[in-house]
């Protein structure tokens, strides 16, 4: 039986149910941790490459990288996964090749989510004070390693909190893998209901998906506190522990910082309302 009556007249054999396909659901959390995070790496590498080359003093690198970005990001990212699944195999040889289903859902993501992050990776080396430059001419270091050793480290802490809200759209967005025949969570969940009917299921996958982006906060939020430590504008890791279960760019009080507030402002104006999963 199906719907609220039948959630709760249902609810122990539905239990059930779960151990007995625990396993089949675990291979599939895996398979969902797996692309997210190996969509998520090669995300951020695409954000740095892309990123920096649209800072870049040469004309036709700017424009190529620009380029890039606004394809990816003005691109659905359903059809971006089944091009890669379906059209790529039939181009004609060499072109046309098959690529595994965790390959085409790991490009997909990254390419994707890359091409927003690119855009966090611009802005927040941008919002570096220009004081910063003058210290890597007064210092006699080269632009590549001021780049690396002064205005990264800097900008990284800047860009995390935006990262972080990259991370769990494309955790968000991997749930639709399954549709090339990826045997992730949400396939799993899919099998589910055809036993428990829809409210069971559903609910399982949307409290499954909330722990999991809830690590991901605790991640990034320890990542951000290391950053900042580093950089002295925060106390260490082990000193503020309680951080890590905040929302990503809070002050240590729970109020939003005035530059989480500026990403925000930037996000919501090229934020991915083209490159989402629908």
């Amino acid at each position: 039986m199906d719907g609220v009556i039948g959630f709760f007249l249902d609810l122990g054999p539905n239990l059930q149910l779960v151990l007995e396909r625990m396993s089949m659901i675990l291979d599939g959390l895996g398979t969902t941790l797996l692309a997210t995070a190996l969509g998520a790496l090669l995300a951020l590498v695409i954000a740095f490459v892309f990123g920096l080359a649209q800072l870049s003093k040469i004309f036709v690198v700017r424009v190529l990288a620009r380029l890039f970005v606004e394809f990816f990001r003005g691109t659905s990212l359903v059809v971006q996964l089944f091009w890669l699944a379906f059209v790529l195999p039939q181009l004609p040889y060499p072109l046309g090749f098959r690529l595994e289903p965790l390959l085409v859902a790991v490009l997909a993501l990254g390419l994707n989510y890359g091409a927003y992050a690119a855009e966090v990776v611009r802005g927040s080396i941008n919002s570096v004070p220009k004081g910063q430059y003058e210290a890597i001419s007064a210092l006699s270091l080269s632009p590549a390693r001021g780049m690396f050793r002064i205005v990264i480290p800097q900008a990284w802490a800047l860009m995390l909190p935006s990262l972080s809200n990259l991370w769990i759209q494309l955790l968000k967005g991997s749930a639709i893998v399954s549709s090339v025949l990826l045997y992730d969570l949400f396939f799993q969940v899919e099998q589910l209901r055809d036993r428990t009917g829809t409210w069971f299921a559903y609910l399982f996958a949307l409290l499954a998906y909330y722990l999991i982006a809830w690590l991901i906060v605790i991640l990034m939020n320890g990542l951000e506190v290391q950053a900042k430590h580093r950089i002295g504008r925060g106390p260490a890791l082990r000193h503020s522990w309680r951080s890590l279960f905040q929302a990503p760019g809070t002050t240590p009080s729970g109020g939003k910082s005035a530059r989480v507030v500026q990403d925000r402002a930037v996000a919501a104006a090229s934020g991915p309302a083209g490159g989402g999963a629908a």
